[in-house]
């Protein structure tokens, strides 16, 4: 059980502006991986390719995953997080089950997740082994580099968003429907969260919210898990934001989200993803206003660009540009990089942020 870095990462968040990793399937395409690859053995007769199934690498790939790893972590993170963003049983259906809807035999509903996803032993086990190992991975190497270098590394479990919405109805002709229900979800991120902590994360990162609901089951599940295994770690909130202004798809903007969060009492709420970083600034700058925690901002490397080598417009230089902007502006406490930032751009954020003040944490008028 790792012990609780609440403490000491507040210290370093008063002292400086930490750095995050950047994306772990902008830098996987660089190594030219094949579907057998992905695969392995343990996969090897799946039915559904698996190519584009970046968590499976933490099984079937584990050496690359670790250098990815470590060369964020060389390149200047003190933060990276686990390859275990799609990690739980309903993210992982998608790979590994057949859908109704491809042979007209029904549709995705609460029943098909009960019977067919979250009771299914092959895919609770894939889910423990994906983030107990994801978790390993990155300890060891944060763990490395952390006593190579004398600077304390951490790792954080990534937690993504699902490919479900407890907040919108998939069915246009019937708005109440939902795919799943609140307790299904709080439960599947529950599973992820366990097996994260036995891996050793220092931080569980609930990430790239697009629905308030689906991040409120899984802090509920947080908060659970943790209270359950007797354990204190730090939760990092993080969401993505869209062209209308509003935080998430489901329609909440960033006070409001704050406001659905803050009772966790958060290390840091922030940003990442959305559409790069001169677009999302707007929106840091509406949580700065009422975020009481610490901020976070990781943003995609700009629009998608199918031309450019990572798949993203922005190339390095060009984030340390805009985090140089942002630090000075006094909106950073984390930064680091979404879709489309390598380690070489989390160096050269790493080198814009250094020797900025980080942002100072507004206190609550009363």
């Amino acid at each position: 059980m790792q012990p609780d870095p609440t403490p000491e990462l507040e210290k370093a968040l008063s002292e400086r502006i930490l750095v995050l990793d950047g994306a772990m399937g902008t830098t996987i395409r660089g190594y030219g991986l094949t579907e057998e690859q992905a695969r392995g053995s343990r996969f090897a007769d799946n039915e559904k390719d698996l190519l584009n199934n970046g968590d499976i690498l933490t099984l079937t790939q584990p050496d690359v995953i670790g250098d990815i790893h470590k060369r964020f972590y060389t390149a200047g993170s003190d933060i990276v997080e686990t390859n275990t963003f799609s990690a739980t049983t309903i993210s992982q259906s998608e790979f590994f089950v057949e859908d109704p809807r491809e042979k007209g035999t029904g549709r995705k509903d609460p029943e098909f997740f009960h019977d067919k996803v979250l009771s299914d032993p092959f895919l609770r086990q894939l889910a423990t082994d994906l983030n107990v190992e994801g978790a390993i991975l990155a300890r060891k190497e944060a763990d490395r580099i952390g006593e190579e270098t004398g600077i304390k590394r951490y790792v954080a479990g990534a937690i993504g968003p699902l490919t479900v919405s407890l907040s919108n109805s998939p069915d246009a002709d019937d708005s109440g429907f939902r795919t799943v229900t609140f307790d299904q979800v709080k439960d599947d991120y529950a599973h992820q969260i366990r097996a994260l902590i036995e891996g050793g994360v220092d931080i569980l990162m609930v990430e790239t919210i697009f629905d308030s609901l689906n991040a409120k089951a899984a802090l509920v599940a947080c908060q659970e898990v943790l209270d359950e295994v007797g354990q204190k770690l730090p939760i990092i909130i993080s969401a993505a934001v869209g062209r209308g202004g509003e935080t998430m798809i489901s329609a909440q903007k960033g006070e409001a989200l704050w406001n659905a969060v803050a009772h966790v009492k958060p290390l840091a709420v922030g940003l990442n993803c959305s559409l790069g970083p001169d677009l999302m600034k707007p929106f840091l700058q509406d949580l700065d206003k009422c975020v009481t925690s610490h901020l976070s901002c990781y943003p995609n490397a700009g629009l998608p660009n199918p031309l450019a080598p990572t798949g993203f417009d922005l190339e390095p230089p060009h984030m340390a540009e805009f985090m140089t902007e942002f630090a000075e502006a006094g909106l950073l406490n984390l930064a680091g990089g979404c879709c489309g930032n390598t380690p070489e751009h989390i160096a050269a954020i790493a080198q814009a942020v250094k020797g900025h003040a980080p942002r100072a944490i507004p206190a609550l008028e009363r």
